[in-house]
Order: C-alpha cells, then sequence, then structure tokens
C-alpha cells in the first residue's frame, strides 16, 4: 500500500495514488455541489476517487469529475412496496378501492359518461317532432342514470381509499403500535421492518464498492452510512482494512420525513444508530451539529467540521458555458431591484413569504432559483403570484453548475434565506448561504438560529421572523436601502478566506491522511506481533458478524487501543 504522511494544499497534484476512495451518495450527483467538490478537490490532491451515485433514470451513466471518476448506479426499489401497502384500509374504510385500482375506476366511470353525452349529441341531430325527442330521451334515460350512479359509487370508494391512506401515514393506532413493537423487540435493528427499502442500495452498491476495493470509504448521508459500514465488514473478514468516513449533512431526528409514513423517521433513526459505531471519522456541516451528533450517538470527540463553502473563483475559473446571467434570465435590466433565492423547493424552505411579500414591494422581483422549475410546488407558487398580481415579477429559474454558482447570484441585490423553524434549520450554515457571501449580497435570513447569529454577528444582512411577511418585507426594504453597509463587512481580512471550500478541503485531506495513518500503524503492528491462527480465525468469525473485528471507528464508546484519531484542523 502506497501511503504518503504528507498534506498537500487543495488542488496540488501529488503526482501519485495517496489511496483508494470510494464516495457514495444517494442522488445524481449533478445537483449535489458538496459532494462534487469534495470528490473532485480530494483527487486533486492525490487520492484515487471514484464516486458511487443513483442514476435518475435507471440507467448506468460515467464520467469524469475533475480527476474523480462518476459512476451514476441503477436503484431498483422493490422493497420500498410493501405487502402493506397495497393493502385495503378496511376499518376505517370498507368499501375502499384496493390501491392501485382506484384511478382506472374512476377514469373508466368518466368515460362512461361522457360517451352517453356524446350519444346524446349525436341523436339530437335526428328529427325533431316530440315523439322522436321522447323516443331519444328513453333510450337513453337508464344508461344516463347508471353511468350517473356508478360516478358517485367511483368517488364515494375513492374518498375512503384516500381517506385510510392518509390516516395511515399520520398513523394510525396500529400502525403506531406495529412501529413501538418492532422498536422494542429489535432496537436499532427494527429498520428492517420498518423500511425495508433501505436495504435496496445495500443490493445496488455493494458488489461495486467491493470490486473497487477501497481503503477509505466516504459516506455521504444516512442512507450511505449502511451501504459503507457494510463494505467495511466485508473487508474485515476479507483480511482487508478499510476506514469508513461517515458525513452527516443533518440532524436525522430533526429532519422531515421525506414521505408521508409514520414509520419512515424512526426506521432511518434506527439504521443511523446501528451503523454510526462503524465510523473511523465523521464529518458534519457545523459545529452545533457536531455536538448534537457526538451526544446522540455517544461519540468519543466532535465530528470534524467541513462547511459548505464554495470555491473561490481563483482557484478554479468560471466557465459560463454560454449560459445567460441571472438578469437576462428574467428579462430585467441592472437597475430593477433583485431577490434571489438558490436552493430546494418545498414549503418549510418559506418561499411562500417571498411571494407573498412581493404587493407590498412595488418594483422589486424575486428570482428562485430552484433544480425543477417545473416541480408541482412551484407551479403553486406562480398561480398564488398570480392572484395577487405580481406574476410578472416572480421568475423561476433552473439551477447552473456548482462552479458557476456565485458568479451567478452577484447580479442580484439581495439573498434571501426564509426558512421556517425546523430543528435542521435551526443549527446549520447552508450552502446558500456561504454562496451570498461569496457572491458579496446583503442578506435577508429569517430567525432561525445559527443562521441568524452568523448573519448579525457579522453585520451583513438583516434578520425577520419566520413565516412573517410583514417583516419579511421590512428586511428587504432596509437592505435595498443602504445596500453597501451589509456588503462592507465582506471585505474584513480573513471572514471570506474562512468560507472557503479550499479550506475545508485541506480538512478532509487531513482526516483521510490521519486514517491512512492508522491503517499504516495496524499493518506494521500486524507484522511484527504475529497473531495465532485460532485468533486470526475467531477475528473473521468476528468480521462477519460485525463484531468488534469490524466495529473500530472512533463513533463506539470508547476509542480502540493503538489508534489514534484524524487530525482536524477546525476542530473545536
Amino acid at each position: 500500500m502506497e501511503f504518503d504522511s504528507r498534506t498537500p494544499h487543495a488542488g496540488q497534484h501529488t503526482g501519485r495514488r495517496r489511496g483508494r476512495v470510494v464516495m457514495l451518495v444517494c442522488n445524481g450527483v449533478k445537483g449535489d455541489s458538496r459532494v462534487q467538490k469534495a470528490a473532485r478537490s480530494a483527487a486533486e490532491a492525490g487520492w484515487d476517487v471514484t464516486l458511487l451515485g443513483r442514476s435518475p433514470d435507471g440507467r448506468p451513466a460515467s464520467w469524469r469529475l475533475g480527476e474523480a471518476r462518476v459512476r451514476l448506479l441503477p436503484v431498483p426499489t422493490p422493497l420500498a412496496h410493501p405487502p402493506r401497502a397495497g393493502r385495503r384500509p378496511l376499518l376505517t374504510g370498507p368499501l375502499a378501492y384496493r390501491p392501485g385500482t382506484a384511478g382506472y375506476r374512476v377514469q373508466r366511470a368518466k368515460a362512461r359518461r361522457d360517451e352517453l353525452r356524446t350519444r346524446r349529441a349525436a341523436l339530437a341531430l335526428g328529427p325533431a317532432t316530440p315523439l322522436a325527442r321522447g323516443r331519444r330521451t328513453a333510450r337513453l334515460a337508464l344508461p344516463r342514470l347508471a353511468a350517473r350512479l356508478a360516478q358517485h359509487w367511483t368517488g364515494l370508494r375513492r374518498r375512503q381509499l384516500d381517506r385510510g391512506q392518509a390516516r395511515r401515514g399520520t398513523g394510525t393506532l396500529a400502525e403506531r403500535a406495529a412501529v413501538a413493537l418492532w422498536q422494542r423487540t429489535m432496537k436499532e435493528r427494527c429498520w428492517r421492518r420498518l423500511w425495508p427499502s433501505l436495504y435496496d442500495f445495500e443490493l445496488a452498491y455493494g458488489r461495486a464498492v467491493d470490486e473497487l476495493r477501497p481503503e477509505i470509504v466516504h459516506a455521504h448521508d444516512f442512507r450511505m452510512l449502511g451501504v459503507g459500514a457494510r463494505a467495511k465488514i466485508r473487508a474485515a473478514a476479507r483480511g482487508e482494512t478499510v476506514r469508513l468516513v461517515w458525513d452527516a449533512h443533518e440532524f436525522l431526528p430533526g429532519v422531515r420525513p421525506w414521505t408521508d409514513d409514520v414509520r419512515w423517521l424512526p426506521a432511518h433513526v434506527a439504521h443511523e444508530r446501528e451503523y454510526a459505531p462503524y465510523a473511523d471519522a465523521a464529518v458534519t456541516v457545523s459545529a452545533t451539529l457536531a455536538g448534537l451528533l457526538r451526544r446522540t450517538h455517544r461519540l468519543a470527540e466532535d465530528p470534524h467540521v467541513v462547511l459548505n463553502a464554495p470555491e473561490t473563483p481563483a482557484t478554479r475559473p468560471v466557465e459560463t458555458g454560454g449560459v445567460p446571467g441571472l438578469r437576462a434570465q428574467c428579462g430585467i435590466g441592472p437597475d430593477t431591484p433583485l431577490v434571489v433565492y438558490s436552493g430546494a423547493a418545498a414549503p418549510q424552505r418559506g418561499l411562500d413569504t417571498m411571494v407573498d411579500a412581493l404587493p407590498g414591494l412595488p418594483g422589486v422581483h424575486t428570482a428562485l432559483v430552484v433544480p425543477k422549475p417545473a416541480a408541482g410546488y412551484l407551479g403553486q407558487l406562480r398561480a398564488r403570484a398570480a392572484r395577487l398580481g405580481v406574476a410578472e415579477r416572480l421568475h423561476v429559474l433552473p439551477y447552473v453548475d456548482c462552479d458557476q454558482v456565485v458568479a451567478f447570484l452577484t447580479e442580484a441585490d439581495a439573498g434571501a434565506i426564509p426558512l421556517h423553524h425546523w430543528p435542521n434549520h435551526e443549527i446549520a450554515l447552508i450552502t446558500k448561504f456561504f454562496e451570498y457571501a461569496h457572491a458579496r449580497l446583503p442578506l435577508v435570513v429569517s430567525d432561525v438560529e445559527t443562521m441568524a447569529a452568523t448573519t448579525r454577528a457579522a453585520g451583513v444582512g438583516e434578520v425577520f421572523t419566520a413565516e412573517d411577511t410583514d417583516g419579511y418585507a421590512r428586511a428587504v426594504r432596509a437592505v435595498l436601502a443602504d445596500p453597501e453597509r451589509y456588503r462592507a463587512p465582506y471585505g474584513r481580512p480573513g471572514l471570506l478566506d474562512a468560507w472557503t471550500w479550499e479550506a475545508q478541503a485541506r480538512t478532509l485531506d487531513g482526516i483521510y491522511t490521519g486514517l491512512m495513518r492508522q491503517t499504516a500503524l495496524s499493518h506494521e503492528t500486524a507484522r511484527t506481533q504475529p497473531e495465532p491462527r485460532r485468533g486470526r480465525a475467531r477475528r473473521g468469525r468476528e468480521a462477519r458478524r460485525g463484531g468488534p473485528a469490524a466495529r473500530r471507528g472512533p463513533a463506539a464508546r470508547r476509542e480502540p487501543s493503538g489508534t489514534e484519531r484524524a487530525p482536524s484542523p477546525t476542530q473545536r
């Protein structure tokens, strides 16, 4: 194994590979700037990096991201459709359709009524005598009555199904009892019963990871943690050493469930709790979240902090690729006031507040730069703007490449972060905060704890009460009235330097280097102190069971003897 204890600066190529790193992420990579920057900067620092992501269309794909290789894997999810999802809610909706058939039945009833309407129109073209009209009416009377009754009947059964599924999602007594039973009997292993589709990712990624023979697995976020931990266990059974880096992007117990199902959150929390002890190093996005993770999982130390900061243009020159600028896409000139939001679109992100405030901000335009401009929620926002008479001042635009974001945002007059109060929103400095900062935009931030405190301390924007439309409008008027007051602090020495990806890349490189040093030391110890044959067999059995031989990460309640924790330049 080739090992170099020296840590080069980010972007400095060492001329040789320092170790094989496999990064795991549960998305299509292109919309995830943190993952892209981590893979590219690690490869530039001399690591042999392969990034495995999830194909959005079910077809394999691959490309180069700088010197890193990217592979997208198909992830079939048959386990996401358990038999219980196909059962009718017999207790709360005895007449309900079986899931999957309601749409067909309702549409068929509508088609029957429409067919009769057409037949009635065709018969109306016949003789216009009273007797002929009476015959035509009588001929269609019973079929029309039957079609009307069928439509009411199918509607009733469809409504019962919808209500039953809604109750099941929010948690019927039976569903909550099932969750409690599996949690009590299986502890952290209960996710296998509550949300077995987490194993779909193992079946899609596991063999690919094993074939790459990594020395470090970097698992981004909670779904990939289990995939990385199981790869580490299998490697230990083969007599190989794999170090696991867990990159926690958010505090899972505080996440709003991704789907309306009472089982989702307890299952994912249990999955994270089971596999967190296998991590040799933990990484997260803020010091506040680091402390939460340490207390929740009883970690030996706070996780390392790697901020979601952008790359500086001096390090990576921007190639726009012919993409029009922000104002050009909005169709407005340089003197028109423009407030921008860049990021995911969801109700808890507070975009409704931005739209509702537009009538009180005459002449001000709002741009929403989002991953999927045609999404249903954004259609609702457009309709809302139309009802308020401000549709011409709301612009919904697609994402640009991550290395173009800062230059793209620079054309705005202010950057908005109107998040609602959710636990994860309180503890993080999100990507857009740093992107706005490097674009030197005055900020308009809701009073979520960490971002509000940082904004006030730096003096770079105004804070308003979350979900308060009038408060948001006042904050926007304040920053637009005196933008230079809020831009000036960005010029203070060292402020933006600490908020760059180059600084974060050095932290990540130091983590990898420390883990490789641990591996080299353990191999040296093994060579100088041969293990008895019986001991090796026992270690192999423990590894296959996920026992002490494989469970050697710092997330365990006590550090393994004879190892050292990877150093972090940003450790608190």
